[in-house]
């Protein structure tokens, strides 16, 4: 029995010293990166203009500026005449978030329907009086936690409201990663889509449809819009209500049918094992496989995370582009100049597995060559991180990326 208690107390004092270890490792890591930093560095970096293509029947204009994307969605909500769906993760309590309140409100006033989803926990931070809303908004606010007691532990009641999404009368809809605040508008390099068309009743049906049955409680049904079918353009949803994510699988097989080039662009990238395996693969059989990263995101630890798949995809050919000197937030990719995506989730297990994301997926050529000209225009301010310079790291960086890798299934 004594011998028992031996190596049970041995245990005990390994476990303690492991995740002391890493608690500090992961305390050194924000230290080094916030320490004496500015929240919003002066950044400047190459934009395109909004650029406008054909899918489908679908009118699909491509934004990678916060200042054109929020001009035209505030003038599409100041052009509503009968319904405004608005959901977004963050929103800022500043002057940008404060003009959509303002106009989401004056929309209202005019006899508008307007319903406004945001996630609880993303905006903790915001003073809570900034969300207050007259009675004539329909308010949802996703809430920090799904069910009470032991409701909380089952995965459908988890997952944070990750979209951003802009309906306006059924007929223009907007998704794409830009949350909405003065940050995002001029200091971020983001991407999103406005759609019009056919496609938008299947955003209208994303909105609605969690609006109705997501967790956070009882609120007034929103009527379902009726929708067609069209396979070459497609809104996805992860729904952790129904544990069903489907974003995941529509990058594998993309990936897998690739036969040229597969460019991504992904601000949170912490790829499963079957997403990297696959990514390896199409490099192994000679298709071009070129992902730009941020330098440094706004998320330090993911960073960390990040790099521990570095080793492996560097040796097995794919190249990796660091964005410099500001945050590239996109969650983008297009494949062999014919398949597209722009949507929310991060090629991360929270986005993948976790969280409530919407992707749209394109089958098209106009959009594909757009978003490559997106992509080379971003390689502007990329610097290739070479498989002779990443070895070159030093021990110290080594230790700190083995100490912190059982952190990565989680993130």
């Amino acid at each position: 029995m004594g011998g028992r208690g031996q190596v049970g107390r041995l245990a005990v004092a390994v476990a303690t010293l492991v995740f002391g270890l890493e608690a500090a490792v992961v305390s050194g890591i924000y230290a080094a990166r916030y320490s004496g930093r500015k929240h919003r560095p002066a950044a400047t970096f190459p934009v395109l203009p909004p650029v406008d293509t054909d899918a489908a029947g679908a009118e699909i204009t491509v934004y990678t500026y916060g200042r054109d994307l929020y001009r035209d969605m505030l003038s599409a909500i100041a052009d509503a005449r009968e319904v405004i769906y608005f959901e977004t993760f963050i929103w800022k309590g500043d002057e940008v978030g404060a003009a959509f309140k303002e106009a989401l409100i004056a929309a209202a006033d005019r006899g508008v329907k307007v319903c406004v989803m945001f996630d609880t926990f993303a905006n903790l931070v915001v003073r809570p009086s900034f969300y207050s809303f007259p009675p004539s908004i329909l308010v949802r606010r996703h809430p920090m936690f799904g069910g009470g007691g032991l409701h909380a532990l089952d995965p459908r009641n988890s997952g944070r409201d990750h979209r951003k999404i802009l309906v306006v009368d059924h007929e223009v809809g907007f998704l794409g990663g830009y949350n909405i605040g003065a940050l995002y508008e001029k200091y971020w390099r983001d991407t999103h889509v406005r759609l019009r068309g056919p496609v938008v009743a299947d955003l209208d049906f994303a909105f609605v449809d969690l609006w109705n049955s997501g967790p956070g409680g009882h609120r007034p049904q929103l009527p379902a819009p009726p929708r067609t079918w069209d396979s070459r353009i497609t809104i996805h949803r992860n729904l952790p209500r129904y544990l069903v994510y489907p974003i995941r699988n529509m990058y594998l097989e993309a990936i897998e049918r690739a036969t040229s080039r597969v460019l991504m662009t992904h601000a949170y990238f912490i790829p499963d094992a079957d997403l990297t395996r696959s990514l390896l693969n199409a490099a192994e059989r000679g298709v071009e496989v070129s992902i730009i990263l941020p330098d440094q995101s706004n998320h330090a630890l993911a960073d960390w995370m990040s790099r521990g798949c570095y080793d492996e995809l560097l040796a097995g050919g794919v190249k990796l582009h660091l964005y410099q000197n500001a945050m590239i937030h996109s969650k983008t990719a297009t494949i062999d100049g014919v398949w597209s995506t722009v949507g929310t989730a991060n090629l991360d297990r929270l986005s993948l597995a976790g969280n409530y994301e919407v992707n749209v997926e394109i089958f098209s050529e106009d959009v594909a060559a757009t978003l490559e000209q997106v992509f080379a225009n971003d390689l502007q301010n990329c610097v290739e991180l070479t498989s002779e310079e990443w070895r070159r790291r030093s021990l110290a960086v080594r230790l700190s990326e083995r100490v912190i890798a059982p952190f990565r299934p989680l993130v």
